[in-house]
């Protein structure tokens, strides 16, 4: 055997072994990129995952966001229309005239008188407006006087030192409570659904 035959076969060897290399390494390469492509493409629909929970959280906030406005508007407009109603409300016994408003001031009077029994100087408070027929009304009680305006719709507020007793028997601290005691009523009534 010849030294260029042995050269020749160490060659051959060496481009056999180079080819077994090469696609070993291609074998390999393709390998990497089927893996890198799975993996890709797992990464890319996690990702569409994600994104579609993430949109999906975002629109039920929206949704929950623009229910809570609708809400607080429908409130709101609640509010502002039980707030006209109660406005002419306060208006209407605010006009109540003639001897409705006598009876009224009257029947106010006589509890508030209650509490005062034997008390020598009692003093009464009214609208302005009512001056007069408060006092006609306290002429019938000994030792009641007309003390000066108070700011109200009408009735009284009756007061002595001696009693150290306060009573407020207005229009608007009946309003109030007739008010609250049937405001659910009210709302219902004006809103029913």
């Amino acid at each position: 055997m010849s030294l260029d035959t042995v050269v020749e076969d160490i060659r051959d060897e060496a481009r056999a072994r180079a080819e077994e290399i090469r696609e070993e390494g291609e074998q390999r390469a393709e390998e990497i990129v089927s893996d890198a492509e799975r993996d890709a493409e797992s990464i890319r629909e996690e990702a569409e995952r994600e994104t579609e929970r993430t949109i999906e959280q975002e629109r039920e906030q929206r949704l929950s966001s623009a229910k809570l406005e609708a809400k607080q508007a429908r409130l709101e407009a609640r509010r502002s229309v039980l707030g006209e109603v109660r406005e002419e409300a306060e208006a209407a016994v605010a006009d109540i005239g003639g001897e409705t408003r006598e009876e009224l001031t009257r029947a106010l009077l006589e509890t508030a008188a209650t509490e005062f029994e034997g008390v020598d100087s009692v003093r009464v408070y009214g609208r302005a407006d009512d001056r007069e027929l408060i006092e006609s009304i306290l002429e019938e009680y000994e030792g009641f006087e007309f003390a000066g305006e108070y700011d109200c719709l009408g009735g009284v507020v009756v007061e002595s030192d001696a009693s150290r007793v306060r009573v407020n028997n207005t229009f608007d601290s009946v309003f109030e409570e007739a008010w609250e005691e049937n405001l659910r009523e009210i709302s219902d009534r004006l809103f029913e659904q």
